[in-house]
């Protein structure tokens, strides 16, 4: 026969016995609350592929030449080539006018094409004046060629360029443009 304690509830027959809770089950429940999630996450990891070994701290670091930029070769007039064949070399010769003389007019940009190749005969130019005798917010300069226009464009620092069919007119620019006699 069992003995009872005193004060402590009866146990009915059939009943698991009680024991006190110890020191020792409780670690025992936190250790299983903290291996079955890491056994999991160990059990997961092994089905992803595998990362690339990180660089031994002894393996010096490998040393790359940067890359250095090149301007670009000048390019020349083409006189057999098609309006397109010489843009780059109109937008060269203008933009290098426009970087050593940023406030440059339409002598300037004309006599500068000129200078370049280009036939001045076939060129046209906007005023740099306005009819009421104030500065052009921009100046149009172009060149007819092979029955294209090399069209550009300089005004507020920018300068732009297009290629365009030549008017009906046989020309290149629309409205009122200047004698060139220079």
């Amino acid at each position: 026969m069992q003995t009872r304690r005193a004060g402590a509830p009866a146990r009915s027959a059939g009943a698991p016995e009680e024991r006190p809770a110890t020191a020792g089950g409780a670690v025992r429940r936190w250790s299983a609350a903290v291996v079955v999630p890491v056994a999991l996450l160990g059990l997961l990891s092994a089905c992803t592929p595998e990362a690339e070994p990180a660089p031994s701290a002894s393996a010096a670091p490998s040393v790359t030449a940067a890359p250095t930029e090149t301007a670009p070769a000048p390019v020349a007039l083409n006189p057999e080539g098609s309006a397109a064949d010489n843009k780059a070399f109109f937008d060269q010769v203008n933009q290098a006018l426009v970087a050593g003389n940023p406030a440059a007019g339409g002598v300037e940009f004309t006599s500068n094409l000129r200078t370049n190749g280009f036939d001045i005969a076939a060129m046209q130019v906007t005023p740099d004046i306005t009819t009421v005798g104030v500065a052009a917010d921009s100046i149009q300069f172009s060149v007819l060629w092979k029955n294209e226009c090399l069209i550009g464009q300089y005004g507020h620092g920018a300068y732009t360029s297009t290629i365009a069919p030549v008017l009906g007119t046989g020309q290149c620019l629309i409205g009122q443009t200047r004698a060139i006699d220079w």
